[in-house]
């Protein structure tokens, strides 16, 4: 426990001390929400969709956790250059709880940067249906975070190199939060396109604070619930078994 806390308080550490950091990655966030909740709100409206901000505002906080969850895996690849990974793995605690450690911490700053994203949104004109809900959408938001920063670490166990790793991160990361529904609806999809979003574990994140927000799931709290909580535990076990194999 421990080796988990340090790690966590070190990642926290390091996110508070990059202050270029926490503005830079709310750059893209903010451009999404102010050029589309506004440049496409009107267009929106008109086709009998309601306030575009608001539809799109759950899926900009998600993006923004994503983001920061996916490429916290970096951290690991940076501790190897700079010989600090080495020095982790020859402790006397096992690999599984400094994996745990790194990703609780990469998944506490992610779930962080949700939070400034969902400031921003509500400074926009953001404006949540229940209140209520807000620990249910804190929840998902979590969720996310744990997720996609098992995902990234799982990835950077096997590089490397940074460059490769960052390449290897945009790959996925557009693609999953484009197809997860947090631009568009989800009604009369195409087929094809509909299969996909229901394989983007990022889409069960978006729907459900989404429906944390305005009380409307369109894939059930419980699917949400039990596809977060399956992807995560296959992503932590994955990532534990490769970064098991990493040589410093």
């Amino acid at each position: 426990m421990n080796a988990i806390y340090i790690l966590w308080l070190r990642q926290i550490k390091r996110y508070f001390r990059a202050k270029s950091r926490i503005i830079g990655s709310i750059g893209q966030p903010l451009l999404f929400l102010v050029a589309l909740g506004y440049g496409l709100g009107p267009m929106y409206a008109k086709g009998g969709g309601g306030n575009y901000l608001e539809f799109i505002a759950p899926g900009i906080i998600a993006m923004g956790i994503l983001f920061t969850a996916v490429f916290s895996g970096i951290q690991i690849i940076w501790d190897r250059q700079f010989g600090f990974l080495k020095e982790t793995l020859v402790a006397p605690v096992s690999r599984f709880s400094i994996m745990l450690g790194q990703t609780i911490g990469g998944a506490s700053v992610a779930f962080l940067q949700g939070g400034i994203v969902l400031a921003l949104a509500i400074i926009a004109g953001f404006r949540p249906h229940y209140w209520a809900t807000f620990p249910l959408t804190m929840f998902f938001g979590a969720c996310i975070a744990l997720l996609f920063t098992a995902l990234g670490i799982a990835i950077a166990s096997r590089l490397n190199d940074m460059q490769g790793f960052q390449l290897i991160m945009n790959f996925l990361v557009m693609p999953l939060f484009f197809l997860s529904g947090a631009l568009f609806p989800l009604q009369n999809l195409p087929p094809a396109l509909l299969i996909v979003v229901r394989l983007n574990p990022l889409s069960y994140g978006v729907d459900g604070m989404r429906g944390a927000f305005d009380g409307v799931f369109q894939f059930g709290f419980l699917t949400d619930c039990s596809v977060l909580f399956i992807a995560t535990f296959f992503l932590l076990t994955l990532g534990s078994w490769l970064f098991s194999k990493v040589e410093a």
